[in-house]
């Protein structure tokens, strides 16, 4: 793996009161280019991810130089802005359901207080890995057959050598 001052870590980002918000692949393909970006930014390593209806799962390296909790605010922030834009300019009867009351604010994509741990082994790193692939194979979902049939994950990127998302490294590199 690539190594920068920050571990790589398992982060985990749902939608406010798990409203399936992702369900729509207009507002996935919105978090795909917002970490495409912070990567051609050089600000971030990408190493594998899953888009679910209402959260989703990456596991991610912030690069040198680069705070932890200004990254994921700035990157929470426009991606809730943008889903929030795209969801009005559509009129989205999900938007209501977004609505809060909040003094800097009046819509509210994401939950507040995201779930990260850093992965300090590779044990760790791969059994995190393996959990985000088989993520939309779980009952409650059933998104696909197997891992790499579900297209809004890097399980393809793994699994056939193939992906679609160019922003991707792989965690042996």
């Amino acid at each position: 793996m690539i190594r920068f001052e920050h571990l790589p870590q398992f982060i985990t980002i749902t939608n406010l009161n798990w409203l399936p918000v992702l369900q729509n692949d207009y507002h996935k393909q919105i978090v795909i280019e917002a970490m495409q970006r912070r990567v051609q930014l050089e600000q971030l390593t990408v190493y594998g991810f899953v888009l679910m209806p209402n959260h989703f799962h990456c596991i991610w390296q912030l690069h040198d130089g680069i705070i932890k909790q200004d990254f994921q605010r700035d990157f929470l922030k426009f991606t809730s802005r943008s889903i929030l834009n795209f969801m009005r300019m559509h009129d989205d009867p999900l938007l209501q359901q977004l609505k809060i009351k909040a003094a800097d604010r009046n819509f509210q994509v994401w939950e507040r207080n995201s779930l990260s741990i850093d992965l300090f082994s590779e044990n760790a790193f791969l059994q995190k890995l393996d959990y985000i692939h088989n993520n939309p194979l779980q009952p409650k979902w059933q998104l696909a057959e197997i891992p790499e049939e579900y297209r809004w994950s890097s399980a393809a990127f793994y699994e056939k050598d193939e992906s679609e998302f160019q922003f991707l490294t792989h965690y042996r590199v």
